[in-house]
């Protein structure tokens, strides 16, 4: 069994990292998906478009040719990993989670604790809530193992 897994939201830790050298290092099949996690680039992404002296038009450019990427790459996905972290308010994950729930698709969120509340809804329609990508390795290794 193959999965393809996209991997959203917070992009300032090596979360990602961590459960991608996991998961190979396990030998399962998956391929990760990402959306761009170069903070200038993703924020870039709209410049071929024309340059802004409006910081808010430039993201709002960017935003939508991120967005091209980040339908796509979900669309085709067999789970998401949703990361939350604390240092920002991650809409853009947020966003993902509603688009895999109004596509049906599957997804795991993951974040400390503490955002418990304020992600009730995201993680209500969630086929999970992970606090440490060690849990979300685990989850992987039972998804691909198992007879």
């Amino acid at each position: 069994m193959n999965y393809n897994i996209y991997l959203s939201g917070e992009i300032h830790t090596d979360w990602r990292e961590k459960i991608i050298e996991n998961c190979h290092l396990k030998n399962l099949n998956i391929t990760f998906t990402s959306a761009v996690t170069n903070h200038e680039a993703s924020d870039s992404a709209g410049d071929p478009l024309g340059s802004e002296t409006d910081s808010f038009w430039r993201d709002h450019k960017s935003a939508k040719v991120n967005a091209i990427r980040t339908k796509n790459l979900i669309e085709q996905c067999d789970l998401a990993i949703i990361r939350f972290g604390e240092q920002y308010k991650q809409w853009n994950a947020a966003f993902d989670a509603g688009y895999c729930a109004a596509l049906g698709k599957p997804y795991i969120t993951l974040h400390d604790r503490k955002l418990v509340h304020p992600l009730k809804e995201v993680d209500g329609s969630a086929q999970g809530w992970a606090e440490t990508p060690e849990q979300i390795i685990e989850i992987l290794e039972y998804l691909l193992n198992q007879k």
